[in-house]
């Protein structure tokens, strides 16, 4: 539910304009990295127009669903089981919404040239350099520091203010938590190298739309599952233990914070009625 909500954070407002702006931002984002030349701008905007649109039809429903279930269950006591259960779903729309894009990957990444390529490699290193400024602090006591108000910046953002006791419990969590930012730095750096790699493959044999798709695929397998088991194992330790966590600190919260945040929801909830409803400006 605390993921659901980030996922949505802003006002109202804001979350329709975005959206409605969304095949431009998504544009000028991946214009970003890969500097399109005029056909490839035409084609991917075509791609995007046409993403956008069988999301706000067929998903914008869905995660509105969503909310209203997590709506209906913040008044009671949550498990790790069901928190669990609630990553699980998400990740399952996240892969519909990537799978839908697949195709139009398939068509566009053959077509970029070494200088494009440079430029998404470069790119990676400019927001590499942010991750570690954000993350990987060289002092532990500082990494530590930013972790906890990171993480009670994201609760309050759904719960509304923490008493000292739920403060008092964020602390021990973030103390006590798995996370490995060294050991996570790693994995996205070999993510960004395989990725860079089909696209190098990609681009020199000018694949048809079938070969890229299954290189795509391959490189989405990767993802969900990553080739370097002890990173997988990581990654399972952190997930139960994020599931304990998030389940504790949702039962420590008052009747207050959780209408606080079942209001919230509900904004939400409507504001992706609206949008699924309505033509894009």
């Amino acid at each position: 539910m605390l993921a659901v909500s980030l996922l949505l954070s802003g006002c109202g407002l804001a979350l329709r304009l975005g959206y409605n702006q969304g095949p431009s931002l998504a544009l000028s984002w991946l214009d970003g990295y890969a500097e399109f030349d005029d056909a490839q701008t035409l084609r991917v905007r075509a791609a995007l127009d046409e993403w956008f649109a069988w999301h706000r039809r067929t998903q914008l429903p869905d995660y509105a669903d969503v909310l209203a279930r997590a709506r209906s269950e913040l008044q009671g006591s949550a498990t790790a089981e069901r928190m669990c259960a609630w990553s699980h779903d998400l990740r399952a729309r996240f892969d519909t919404a990537i799978e839908h894009a697949v195709p139009a990957m398939a068509e566009i990444m053959p077509t970029l040239s070494a200088r494009q390529i440079a430029s998404i490699e470069k790119r990676y290193a400019a927001k590499n350099d942010e991750y570690r400024d954000d993350f990987l602090q060289r002092d532990p006591a500082k990494r530590k520091k930013v972790a906890t108000q990171r993480e009670i910046e994201r609760a309050e953002e759904f719960y509304g203010r923490l008493d000292d006791a739920q403060r008092a419990f964020v602390v021990r969590a973030i103390a006590e938590s798995p996370w490995d930012g060294d050991m996570a730095y790693a994995e996205r750096l070999r993510r960004q190298q395989d990725m860079l790699s089909v696209v190098r493959r990609l681009a020199a044999s000018r694949a048809s739309p079938l070969e890229a798709e299954a290189e795509i695929r391959g490189y989405l397998r990767r993802i969900e599952r990553s080739p370097h088991e002890p990173y997988q194992r990581y990654l399972g330790r952190l997930v139960d233990y994020n599931c304990v966590y998030a389940a504790a600190l949702h039962n420590l919260t008052t009747t207050e914070q959780r209408q606080k945040a079942a209001k919230k929801l509900k904004g939400y909830e409507d504001e992706l009625r609206a949008l699924a409803g309505e033509s894009p400006s």
